[in-house]
């Protein structure tokens, strides 16, 4: 338990959301970055429209943004509504956290996960990839510190261990699973598809490591960032997430094709990953199903 009985829960759930404003903000920049290959330490923070340094007193969480009405203080260029977003539902996030696992060292290794969860949402969002270090490294990550955090609670530390592992095995497993017997049939059927294979290429052999890791409308990153999920939430966690991602991609690729008005339109699965694994953590399927 963290030491926090001489705190009153205002203080503490202030001190957690605040963090969490600090750590969405530092998000920004991951999300931005990342996927650019960009370093996410150097140069600091400066305006994408005039390259201007952000003054230290303009990069307050979600209270510059007010402050300066969306705008650049330097050459007036409007400042994406995302920003602020971004860091206010970090905190809210974080506060959420809290408020399920209480003052104990799971907060924490949670509060990761949700971090990691909405980087991983948002660079798919905008690019269709979901870089490894936060997925993997998040698996990584959560095979660490989930068993060491329930050991901590008086669970059998290789029992917790095995959970996470299967957790990862499960969820990962079971969408490479879903791909690969996919684009096997699709293969049958003589089905084609807008780059798979590409112009000219014929579908991979068994003998190549594309007809194992190569799928019609399903990337490897999808596949990568639901271990991640497993390792956190553990084989029922994954099969709710599974679950929920299935419901919810339906749900947010028919809004992402009517907005666009292209049904072909790419659209990344990472989004209803993220969401299904949020409903995961606070209302999990397997527990709503044995309340009925």
């Amino acid at each position: 338990m963290l030491e926090s009985e001489s705190l009153g829960p205002g203080f503490l759930y202030s001190v957690v959301v605040i963090f969490g404003l600090l750590v969405g903000s530092f998000l920004n920049v991951v999300i931005y970055r990342l996927p650019r290959g960009e370093s996410i330490v150097f140069p600091g923070s400066h305006c994408p429209a005039c390259s201007v340094a952000v003054k230290p007193w303009d990069n307050l969480p979600v209270l510059s943004y007010l402050l300066l009405r969306g705008r650049c203080r330097s050459c007036g260029g409007a400042i994406s509504l995302r920003y602020p977003a971004v860091e206010l539902i970090t905190g809210l996030l974080f506060g959420a956290v809290l408020w399920f696992f209480g003052a104990t060292w799971t907060a924490p290794v949670m509060m990761v996960f949700v971090a990691g969860l909405l980087v991983a949402a948002l660079v798919d969002l905008d690019h269709q990839i979901i870089p490894d270090s936060i997925s993997m490294g998040g698996c990584g990550f959560g095979l660490i510190f989930v068993p060491w955090v329930t050991a901590q609670a008086g669970a059998p530390y290789v029992a917790s261990l095995s959970y996470s592992l299967m957790g990862a095995i499960v969820g990962g497993g079971s969408l490479w699973l879903v791909g690969f017997l996919h684009a096997r049939l699709s293969v049958a059927l003589g089905r084609e598809f807008p780059h798979w294979p590409d112009e000219g290429e014929a579908p991979p052999k068994p003998s190549e490591a594309d007809y194992w890791l190569w799928f019609p409308g399903l990337g490897l990153g999808d596949v990568k960032l639901l271990a991640m999920v497993g390792a956190f939430l553990g084989p029922l966690g994954a099969l709710d997430t599974i679950v929920a991602a299935s419901i919810l991609g339906l749900l947010l690729g028919g809004l992402w094709a009517l907005t666009r008005g292209d049904w072909n339109s790419p659209f990344g699965f990472g989004p209803a990953i993220a969401i299904g694994a949020l409903c995961s953590v606070f209302i999990p399927v397997h527990r709503l199903l044995l309340m009925v």
